[in-house]
């Protein structure tokens, strides 16, 4: 019958949480103690030495993890997944942003590890940079510290920040060589990096301009668009300026003829900038108006769409004299508002917005990225008078010399607009603004020497690569191609000496750079011998190659360039260093979401460029650690969480308890990781309650399968009860679906399934039911080695399943295993291994059916013992009642496999209703629906089920009302007494 039938219904079983089985597995206590003496000795009770509680304290090193990862390399296997380490930063304790991030790998790794891959996973610290360089500084008082020492500072602290990193990695379980690592200030690595700048320059990608970068006064470096965060609550001096009219347009001379005092109106935020004004900008194919001002008499021109909302800014009425296109603008010009005799010429832009402002902007190639363009477009002076501290230069004039441009620099230009009468209005302009993410301090923009990468060049190629990866969440794809869009260069020089060296010389008397491929390969030749420092450390003499010295100069005409590189040019090597081929492509980078413009971007931009591919084949992107209400970690608020307070407890227990490192990994597994994760300590404490729930389903399995050896002692699914089959079935389902989820790194589905696996089709149904064959079965008789070759089945998947997220736990388990495994460690055997003969057709509609009819008794004797009552069941001739008498052959039985779903003391199986039904009897109806061959056949079968008392004494051994005197055991008790006590 069962070849004919198919599992599809599974409607009723979400509904099954019967009052017997507690969710932990563990029997009530009636039954944890079921028989008195003299037959409590007869009762096969639950055996293991596994403690119900968690420990927490499970050592890595007990589990064998720090030689896993060099046994799994030594594999002989042509699978490998390569999951590329990105590089967290040295400059500071590991945090839980560390933890979901390392954990969420090792998840990863270790399921590959366990489905026969060669993992190949190197940690690796970005080393280099500002944020190294400023803490090692804030702990020395001294001042004016050479190149080297400040480098010779910056690496110690650096490697400190490395070893308390890489300390808590271990404790949390993550599997890696800890030996062999890579870091960002390692002569090789360095070498490998600079070989990539010399293919990209080579190429044509990399180059020196002159141009405005975002400048961070406070660190006095330039910065790349992925080093900025925005303050959305900035506050700017935000002016109205008066541009005089110097040169009407030749197309609005007829207009402007008879009106006196005619100026552009002008709105920025950046007063400071208006010593720069090289230009007035216009929309050509905008409206703009001539407007009288009627109380002064005076005129300005304005976009015509911002008229009316001008002269309430600024207090005004406007009369509109005449409209025009902006393109009529051409060939104009205006008087410079603070210097006079200077002009300045009216240029179309597209950049122009009528969004706000005046549809007129002031334009200081110096200071802004469009402004550039449009002077490069009309061969305008791009000089800069702000220098790299952020002060007016001696350009700037002396009244504005060696002031701070973002403070009283500011003030002065105001100060000076209202002198000339140019000022019509200042007020408070709050907006986001770019701030340094290191210093949380405002940057400016500014034009400098700098080197860039022309990513305008890569980036079709670039957009086309990113389009074969994939990205998991699917919408981090459409996220990290926009922002890509939108860069246009990528400026990789710094003025800090903590980095990588930019190899280039500078001629002493003219400053022209010297850069070829000569200069590049002896300079990585050097750093791959001696690091970097060989850069400052070595003379011009060495460093620079007679060969590679132009025309009639001398290596001694040179001097060596002080920039180093973007560390994110630094980490964006690491795949030319980490990945053992150079044709290799990571399986996976899996990072948080700020990545998309950073490690991401940095990573296929570098890797594009040199070998026209992606480093990656699939891009993992998860979210930032908050608080448990959603609010942002902060010391002040008192919601940050330390990992190391999470394993290891706080100074008072009782208000940080050590939780251990599992804690800390199912809360990373559980968590819905593609948005933000939530932390705190209801979160901590609920994970901890929800590990303890699946440590008592484990331990009730290793308790019984104690004396059992699979080898021997497995009983064939086709010899198995039906209700053993059927949770082959349900376990088959599981493994299939939980190993999906591995597979698309959906870890809270994992979770989710196990949740689901352990207490409602294991606690909560399996054990109920089963418990009696358990405890009161011959110990070796079919019965009980059916239901326990099930349980060794099911404790095997479930502690496999887990493993790659609790893998303490998994070790744990697995060393209290009550039979021998050849290998020592869960990871070395494998993953989940399921057999195609436990899915059977039908058997999910018998045991469904049997579901059902229980149900409805269960639910009539509301949480009464079910073992006080016998059951009848009336079913009319056809499949469902076949599907039940399968269960059950003879018409009444207290042993049935059908009464041991009922969980009756008897069940009694009818095809009508019996004659003798006393009148006061209840009867509850219900239907059940087989489907069966696809929907091919469809039949609605009601049946009935009458409750009645048991009629039977209670067996002083089992509980069940089956004797006849409360005074002797029932005859199936009886007759496993007596098979235990004869000696044949």
């Amino acid at each position: 019958m069962w070849r004919v039938l198919r599992a599809s219904l599974l409607r009723v079983r979400a509904a099954r949480d019967w009052a017997r089985g507690a969710a932990t597995g563990q029997p009530p206590k009636e039954e944890r103690d079921p028989a008195p003496a003299p037959y409590r000795d007869t009762v096969l009770l639950p055996r293991t030495r596994f403690p119900a509680q968690l420990p927490g304290r499970l050592q890595p090193q007990k589990c064998g993890f720090s030689e896993l990862y060099s046994w799994q390399r030594q594999r002989k296997t042509k699978k490998e997944f390569c999951l590329h380490d990105g590089p967290p930063y040295a400059n500071g304790d590991p945090h839980v942003g560390h933890a979901l991030n390392k954990i969420l790998k090792d998840i990863t790794n270790r399921f590959h590890m366990m489905r026969g891959y060669k993992v190949h996973y190197v940690p690796g610290w970005d080393c280099h940079g500002l944020p190294v360089e400023m803490k090692a500084l804030s702990e020395l008082q001294a001042q004016d510290l050479s190149a080297m020492e400040i480098r010779q500072k910056a690496r110690k602290f650096a490697e400190r920040a490395i070893e308390k990193q890489k300390s808590a990695f271990i404790r949390w379980g993550i599997m890696a060589d800890w030996t062999n690592c890579y870091y960002t200030f390692d002569g090789k690595y360095e070498a490998k990096q600079l070989s990539v700048f010399q293919k990209m320059y080579e190429k044509g990608y990399i180059y020196q301009d002159y141009k405005p970068v975002f400048w961070s006064p406070s660190a006095n470096t330039a910065l790349a668009e992925a080093e900025l965060e925005y303050n959305e609550q900035h506050i700017s001096r935000s002016v109205y300026i008066k541009f005089p009219l110097l040169k009407s347009p030749p197309k609005l001379a007829s207009v402007m003829d008879g009106l006196s005092k005619i100026s552009l109106l002008v709105w920025t935020t950046q007063p400071w900038t208006v010593p720069a004004n090289q230009a007035v900008c216009y929309m050509p194919n905008s409206e703009y108006s001539v407007v009288k001002c009627t109380n002064t008499s005076e005129c300005y021109i304005l976009a015509a769409d911002r008229v009316e909302s001008l002269a309430a800014i600024l207090d005004m009425q406007f009369e509109v004299i005449s409209t025009f296109k902006g393109i009529d603008l051409e060939s104009g010009s205006c008087a410079h508002p603070t210097i006079p005799g200077k002009d300045s010429p009216l240029l179309p832009a597209d950049h122009v917005t009528m969004a706000k402002g005046t549809g007129l902007v002031h334009t200081a190639p110096a200071h802004g990225m469009e402004d550039y363009s449009v002077a490069a477009h009309h061969q305008l002076p791009m000089d800069c008078l702000v220098d790299e501290g952020g002060f007016f230069t001696e350009a700037a004039g002396s009244e504005l010399q060696n002031k701070a441009v973002l403070e009283e620099g500011n003030e002065a230009v105001i100060q000076m607009l209202q002198a000339a009468k140019s000022l019509l209005k200042e007020e408070r302009y709050v907006h986001s603004y770019p701030y340094d993410w290191r210093t949380k301090k405002p940057v400016i923009i500014r034009a400098s020497k700098q080197w860039f990468v022309n990513t305008a060049n890569i980036k079709a190629t670039t957009q086309e690569v990113l389009k074969k990866v994939k990205f998991v969440p699917a919408s981090g794809q459409k996220r990290m191609l926009e922002m890509l869009d939108r860069r246009t260069f990528w400026c990789i020089s710094r003025q800090r000496c903590w980095g990588v060296p930019i190899p280039v010389f500078y001629h002493k008397t003219t400053g022209e750079s010297l850069i070829n491929s000569q200069t590049i390969g002896n300079i990585i030749r050097i750093v791959e011998q001696q690091g970097s420092d060989a850069w400052w450390t070595l003379p011009v003499e060495q460093l620079l190659p007679r060969e590679a010295v132009v025309g009639n100069h001398d290596a001694l005409d040179y001097v060596k360039g002080q920039d180093v590189l973007d560390i994110w040019f630094d980490s964006g090597t690491s795949w030319a260093r980490v990945l053992e081929d150079s044709d290799q492509q990571a399986d996976l980078y899996l990072e948080g979401k700020d990545q998309l413009g950073g490690w991401f971007q940095s990573s296929v931009l570098t890797s594009v460029a040199t070998r026209k591919k992606a480093p990656y084949k699939t891009l993992m992107i998860h979210g930032f650690t908050l608080g448990e209400k959603g609010e942002k970690m902060s010391k002040s608020i008192g919601n940050v969480v330390d990992p190391d307070v999470v394993i290891n407890g706080g100074q008072d227990h009782s208000k940080e308890p050590p939780y251990g490192a599992d804690v800390l990994r199912w809360w990373v597994a559980e968590s819905n990781v593609f948005n933000e994760v939530l932390i705190g300590p209801a979160v901590l404490n609920a994970a901890r309650n929800d590990i303890n729930k699946l440590r008592n389903t484990l331990r009730f399995l290793l308790g019984n399968v104690a004396g059992f050896s699979p080898e021997t002692d497995s009983v064939p699914a086709s010899e198995m009860y039906v209700i053993d089959q059927y949770m082959l079935h349900l376990l088959q389902d599981y493994s299939n679906k939980v190993t999906e989820a591995y597979k698309e790194y959906d870890y809270s589905r994992v979770i989710r399934l196990l949740q689901a696996f352990h207490t409602r089709d294991l606690s909560n149904f399996y054990f109920s039911i089963i418990k009696d064959r358990l405890y009161c079965e011959e110990e070796k008789g079919l019965k009980r080695r059916s239901c326990q070759t099930v349980l060794a089945e099911v404790l095997d998947a479930v502690v496999r399943s887990v493993a790659p997220v609790l893998p303490h736990l998994a070790e744990e388990v697995f060393q209290h295993f009550p039979y021998k495994t050849e290998l020592e460690s869960v990871f070395r055997t494998g993953w989940i291994n399921t057999s195609s003969v436990w899915k059977k057709p039908g058997l999910e509609e018998a045991v469904e059916g049997a579901c059902a009819i229980r149900d409805s008794f269960l639910g009539s004797i509301s949480g009464k013992n079910a073992l006080e009552h016998e059951v009848v069941v009336v079913i009319e001739p056809g499949l469902f009642f076949e599907l039940m008498e399968a269960l059950q052959p003879e018409e009444s039985s207290s042993i049935s496999q059908l009464n041991e779903i009922m969980m009756a003391s008897k069940t009694t199986l009818l095809t009508k209703l019996p004659k003798e039904l006393a009148s006061e009897e209840k009867i509850i109806e219900g239907n059940f629906l087989i489907n069966l061959e696809g929907g091919d056949i469809r039949e609605e079968s009601s049946y009935k089920v009458i409750v009645q008392p048991a009629a039977g004494a209670k067996c002083p051994r089992c509980r069940r009302y089956t004797s006849d005197s409360a005074l002797t055991v029932c005859p199936r008790c009886m007759e496993v007494i007596m098979t235990k006590s004869s000696p044949f």
